[in-house]
This record gives structure tokens, sequence and C-alpha cells, in this order.
């Protein structure tokens, strides 16, 4: 973009599933202004993705929660993965990049990582604000990104979408490289 430009922020009343389809719509519409041709999603239970594809002709990476929070939270549901697959997503299951490993181990004894301290930062902005972050520095990490491009990230407020952000990735060890360049939705 090489001049100031208007762009719309769609700012809801509330987080929430219900928002899913207005946020994917407007990311979608952003995308193609901005040539922007890989969105990824965060999923649970696969849902968001299959709603992705519908909406978007690009590039989708779906990003899952990591299997050990499957017990706690919800797994992927097969049968939705598979529909999200088919329609040409591809689904990552991987280590949270802000809450991994580390995290585990120094909450067990306790303290605090730098990488909560990031976590809870973004979290001002909104909680899909973390996940989205967290969800293209996964994808990044994965090799599943190309580096040089921009892409859209979209995540939610305990399901479904309600947060749109256009970023310029970073892989984790350099996660201060990232840049969120839009927001297109979130919650207030």
């Amino acid at each position: 973009m090489d001049r100031a430009e208007t762009v719309p922020c769609l700012i809801f009343a509330e987080g929430g599933v219900h928002n899913t389809a207005a946020t994917l719509q407007v990311a979608a519409e952003r995308a193609a202004v901005l040539g922007i041709d890989t969105m990824i999603v965060a999923t649970s239970t696969g849902q968001t993705a299959v709603s992705a594809a519908e909406v978007f002709d690009g590039d989708i990476i779906a990003v899952t929660l990591a299997a050990g929070h499957w017990e706690r939270y919800c797994p992927p549901d097969p049968r939705l993965i598979t529909q999200a697959e088919a329609a040409g997503v591809r689904v990552l299951t991987a280590t949270h990049a802000l809450l991994g490993a580390i995290d585990a181990a120094v909450q067990g004894i306790g303290g605090v990582t730098a990488a909560e301290i990031m976590a809870r930062t973004y979290y001002t902005i909104s909680q899909g604000a973390k996940v989205a972050v967290e969800c293209a520095l996964m994808a990044a990490d994965a090799g599943l990104l190309d580096m040089e491009r921009e892409v859209i990230s979209i995540a939610g407020s305990g399901g479904g979408a309600d947060t749109a952000l256009v970023i310029a990735p970073a892989f984790t060890n350099t996660c201060f490289d990232l840049r969120i360049r839009e927001v297109l939705a979130k919650p207030r």
C-alpha cells in the first residue's frame, strides 16, 4: 500500500461464533483487494475451516488446538476435518507457539514466561488476536507460508471467528518481526 487508505474494521458488540460469517466475509473481501492468497483460520472442531472454504478461494491453513488440549477442550471432528480437506484446506496440529512446553514446565514450578507475557499482551486486543498471531507463527514454523507475503489470520473467542488480522508473518524464533498490518474485525 503506497498511500493512506481507509480500511473498515468490523467491531462486534461481543465476541463469539455468531460473528463467524461476517468475519470470514470481510477477510475474503480484503484478501481480494490486497491480493492475499493465504488465509489462516483457527479451528477447534473444523467447522470454521469448512466455513472459510465456502467464502475464500485461496490457500486455507486450518490450525487446530494442540492434541494435548483436546481432552480439556474438544478434539477436531473427523467428519468436519475430512470435509475441510476435501475442499483443499490444509490442517495443522502443532504445539501452541505462545503457550507450549516451556510454559507447562515453568507453571509446574512457578513463574511466568516471556511467551505468557506476550500472549497476555495480545489478549488486551482480543482473545482472537492472540490466537490469530499464534496460528500465524505456528503455520510459519511448519513451513506452510511464503514468508515474503502477507496473510490473513482469523480466530475467535471460545468458538467460531470474530477476529481477522492482516499479518506480515514471522517464525516463532523471530516473532518480534511479525507485523499486524490491519485489524479487519474484532470484538469490542
